[in-house]
């Protein structure tokens, strides 16, 4: 799968996928992350890709020109690339939408600074996206977050295929509690039922941790999620319990 970011700072790019999952993924040839300078598609010898916005204001306004240009030719190289626009004002970006990015085979990352975008340059793109209600300084790290998120859900990009369908938000719900050695840590020990063997008793065990935590920390969450009978009766006992185990 190929990410390309249209940027003013393409070398903030580098760091961040140059190690750890994403790194080994790029040197098997499974992604490719390529930042490209929004300047190498601005004219004149400054190369200017903002200007002062019209009816005045505060700040600086990204110019539609470099834009329309770097889109285009990005666009003439992988026509179904699909162009996502980095902006507080777009919807925001959740586990679904990843999933479903994931899909693709060329995502087109743009990347806002100052003030924010020409509104011309709306229509160019085929999706708005945000990371939540507050600003960041530009669209760098909402692509950035949004890369490590689809690019985890690529073939082959984890070691264990199943790592991904048990992630928070994957069926809905927030993910369960994990353990690990030792058994006992600071008086704390691993759950009985993690250390019996009995795999059907840990899948529900699970389960039910996966309702309790998402009960008690994200309820929204419930309103939409898939849920079984089972799992309903599960809930109900627990919001007897007032929410607890």
């Amino acid at each position: 799968m190929i990410f390309d970011i249209l940027t003013l700072f393409p070398a903030m790019f580098a760091s961040p996928f140059a190690d750890s999952i994403l790194g080994k993924a790029a040197d098997r040839g499974l992604i490719r992350i390529r930042a490209h300078n929004l300047r190498d598609w601005a004219e004149g010898r400054h190369k200017v890709t903002d200007d002062a916005p019209y009816g005045g204001g505060e700040g600086m306004v990204m110019k539609p020109e470099p834009v329309a240009r770097a889109v285009a030719e990005l666009r003439s190289r992988e026509p179904a690339a699909k162009v996502l626009l980095m902006t507080p004002q777009g919807r925001t970006f959740r586990q679904p939408d990843a999933a479903a990015l994931s899909r693709q085979e060329r995502l087109v990352f743009v990347c806002g600074r100052y003030e924010g975008f020409d509104e011309r340059i709306r229509p160019l793109v085929d999706e708005e996206y945000s990371l939540g209600d507050f600003v960041l300084t530009g669209g760098e790290l909402a692509a950035m977050v949004m890369i490590d998120a689809i690019a985890r859900l690529c073939p082959g990009v984890l070691g264990n295929v199943d790592s991904a369908q048990s992630d928070s938000f994957s069926d809905g719900l927030l993910e369960h509690p994990h353990y690990t050695r030792p058994v006992e840590f600071e008086g704390l020990r691993v759950p009985e039922v993690l250390l019996s063997g009995n795999h059907a008793e840990i899948a529900r065990w699970r389960r039910r941790e996966q309702l309790r935590r998402t009960l008690e920390r994200r309820p929204e969450l419930l309103e939409l999620a898939d849920l079984s009978a089972a799992d309903r009766l599960v809930l109900a006992e627990l919001k007897s319990k007032g929410g607890g185990a």
